[in-house]
């Protein structure tokens, strides 16, 4: 165990040298002092002097020969202007990633001097990056001017309010512009000079750790399977696997060898920060704020199996428990008929209900002994896993009740099965099929994301299962048995337990989830109409919406703003005056296929605009948002900053990214995407991911107790929209399937 610890704190130092110089690389100091002790003993004075005054300084020591002298002093002036180069080559790149002018682009069509840029970008970081190779080189993210968000924050609204009503509320924001804007955008605009990202750290703690409601189907996300592959119906096997998998994606990450994301054609980088706290983290509950509590290295898991908890260690003689190692610890807590302590079996409601209690009784009751062991055991395990006793997944005979049943199973569960406070908790069903729950404060659904198709891959293509459906390779019975972990949990808190608990399930109980596989059409049939298929899928929904509910609402759709350093979203307001024009010329059967086809190229133009200027730090909600916290700081009242934050995402979207798994070449690991709860009462909740040439997945999320939505009407209306509007292209008899 020692040696894997001394292993990791080598790679960190090593990593952390080989980052902290680039684009320079370690070996190019070598080569700088050589070149300057090279010029010193031609008799040239490269340094104009400043070589000569570090011998005299170093001269008044009195300790150094002639020679020697003259030796440090080309290394120490050698060395300085190494640390200038690579400041300098920093900063150029810096300067360079500050240009977003691409992303405004005609698609295809790049300028001469587009082309010269991505050049001088791929000259300064030619060198083969790790992953946090860029994070010193990223911009900071830009502070709008507060009339530009104003201008486009009433640009957004007006479709949405009568004529009286814009006319208050364009009041309310020049009266805001003018007298109270500029006072609070001065103190953003000292926090963005001396904080690394202006929005961030307030974005984590205000939107996510300072909520005191329940972060299960709130906040939490979820990760879906392969839709149709099933690679072993044994449960143990299937955990052997996969967690042997994300447990090599951690090795990389440790080590720094996960590639850095570089849209572009592999020229301009993301932001990798979000990754930092992926593993060994945990929410740690507060009265008034949760905090996040991450450890270096974590050796062990916590395994949750029909109410007891089991501390499963992963590494043996110094090395990573091989999958039919894994496996073999799996079963070994499948077979243990063991039954759980007093309070065991739904204690991690706790974690589902509200924050408060859950603070209280940790203080309470898991601050000493047996309880603050086990539960240290759970919060610094490098990840929660659930082995399930019920069977989900996709069923062929009953394809709607089965996804739906799983979609809600990983949202929520049983609400005490799942540790919701871990960064991610991995599901592993009796039938072998599995999934994820991750916690939202610490990093978005990309990143997830990432780790989830990563594994996927990792354990379908590289490990695979032998013809019996068990993992590969052997048993090894010199491995210590899995650890039931101890807890007294007294009456009283497990009266805080079921209160917890009766708080979930009435949550869990209103989610109305209706997960789908739309296999008409996907992103080929999109592109041959010319059509940016994030925006023809956003067009879908307001049509869908509209339809559905016979009125427009005000529409997020979550973009990245991870081209900025520790970048995480912006809000593109979906529903915009061409976006409306649009559903009403569907609407209204007098109008011409030509007109329709017009009105949809241009809100599909707005879309787009809109989409790049929230990823080039230009978007409007994050700026309000942070104009907000300040107005409560200064203890200073804005009707209109109060009114622009209260008002309801009635529909809110997301798109899940693609980014791992190569379908062209395995089309059978087409997987669902992931989804999340409603974020209104009255609203729906929208995830989709566009997954081929010929199917989009969508997760669609309401509440059972509004009687104004229902989630599977609505996945009706997405999918007759998305016809619908292919419908104008006459492209193909496929889109009437």
């Amino acid at each position: 165990m020692e040696e894997k610890v001394h292993q990791i704190q080598g790679f960190s130092f090593q990593n952390g040298i080989i980052t902290g110089v680039y684009p320079a690389s370690p070996s190019s100091w070598l080569i700088v002092v050589v070149g300057v002790m090279s010029t010193m003993y031609a008799k040239i004075d490269p340094s104009l002097g400043i070589i000569a005054k570090i011998n005299r300084t170093l001269d008044t020591t009195g300790y150094m020969s002639n020679q020697t002298q003259n030796i440090v002093s080309g290394i120490l002036f050698g060395t300085g202007l190494w640390v200038a180069l690579i400041v300098t080559m920093r900063y150029s790149l810096k300067m360079l990633l500050s240009y977003h002018g691409w992303m405004f682009a005609e698609h295809g069509k790049l300028s001469a001097g587009t082309k010269f840029w991505m050049a001088l970008v791929k000259l300064f970081s030619r060198r083969k990056p790790m992953l946090y190779s860029f994070q010193a080189s990223l911009p900071r993210l830009p502070v709008p001017a507060v009339k530009d968000t104003i201008n486009r924050y009433l640009e957004s609204v007006r479709p949405l309010m009568d004529d009286e009503e814009f006319r208050r509320m364009e009041g309310l924001a020049k009266d805001f512009a003018f007298n109270l804007g500029p006072r609070l955008q001065w103190y953003l605009k000292l926090k963005s000079w001396w904080a690394t990202n202006y929005v961030s750290d307030w974005w984590e703690e205000y939107i996510y750790l300072r909520g005191r409601g329940p972060i299960m189907v709130n906040s939490n996300y979820f990760a879906m399977d392969f839709l149709y592959l099933s690679p072993t119906t044994l449960q143990a096997a299937r955990a052997g696997n996969v967690i042997h998998a994300i447990m090599l994606y951690r090795k990389k990450l440790d080590r720094q060898e996960i590639k850095p994301i570089l849209l572009m054609g592999s020229t301009v980088p993301l932001c990798s920060a979000q990754w930092e706290r992926m593993f060994n983290t945990s929410r740690i509950p507060g009265e008034e704020s949760d905090t996040l509590q991450h450890v270096k290295d974590s050796k062990h898991i916590v395994v949750y199996h029909k109410g007891r908890y089991f501390k499963v260690w992963l590494y043996h003689d110094g090395r990573l428990l091989k999958p039919r190692e894994i496996e073999q610890q799996m079963q070994r807590i499948l077979d243990d008929d063991s039954e759980p302590q007093a309070g065991e079996e739904k204690l991690a409601a706790l974690t589902a209900g509200d924050r408060v209690p859950w603070a209280k009784a940790r203080q309470a009751y898991f601050c000493r002994g047996k309880n603050k062991q086990s539960l240290d055991a759970v919060e610094k395990a490098a990840f929660f896993v659930t082995l399930d006793d019920i069977e989900q997944g996709y069923r062929k005979e009953d394809p709607v009740r089965s996804l739906d049943a799983y979609a809600k199973s990983l949202i929520h569960g049983r609400c005490y099965d799942r540790w919701f406070d871990k960064t991610f908790t991995l599901i592993v069903f009796k039938n072998g099929r599995t999934g994820l729950n991750a916690e939202h404060s610490w990093a978005d659904a990309p990143i997830v994301g990432h780790l989830w198709e990563n594994a996927m891959a990792t354990e379908y293509l590289e490990l695979g299962y032998s013809e019996d459906g068990h993992c590969k390779g052997d048993t090894n019975q010199n491995i210590p048995i899995p650890t039931k972990l101890q807890w007294e949990i007294p009456e009283e808190c497990q009266e805080v337990i079921e209160r917890s608990l009766s708080t979930a399930i009435a949550l869990a109980d209103d989610v109305d989830f209706h997960s789908f596989c739309f296999d008409a059409f996907g992103k080929g049939l999109i592109k041959k109409a010319k059509t940016s298929p994030d925006a023809f899928v956003q067009l879908a929904l307001q049509l869908a919406h509209y339809r559905d509910m016979g009125k427009f609402s005000l529409t997020y759709e979550a973009s990245m703003t991870r081209l900025f350093r520790e970048g995480r979203t912006e809000t593109v307001r979906s529903c915009t005056v061409e976006s409306c024009n649009f559903v009403r010329t569907m609407e209204d059967p007098t109008e011409s296929n030509e007109n329709k086809l017009k009105s949809l190229r241009l809100a599909a133009a707005k879309h787009q605009h809109l989409y790049r200027l929230a990823m080039t730090g230009a978007g409007i909600d994050r700026h309000l948002f942070c104009l907000y916290v300040v107005s409560k700081y200064l203890a200073v009242d804005s009707p209109f900053l109060k009114e622009v934050l209260s008002e309801p995402w009635r529909l809110s979207t997301s798109q899940t990214p693609q980014q791992h798994i190569d379908l062209k070449k395995n089309p059978e690991m087409l997987s669902c995407g992931g989804g999340f709860g409603p974020v209104a009462d009255d609203g729906y909740g929208v995830s989709y991911i566009i997954l081929d040439e010929n199917s989009i997945h969508f997760h669609v999320s309401s509440k059972i107790s509004c009687s104004e939505t229902d989630s599977h009407r609505f996945g009706k209306n997405i999918q007759k929209a998305m016809v619908d509007i292919m419908g104008l292209f006459n492209l193909s008899k496929n889109c009437t399937k």
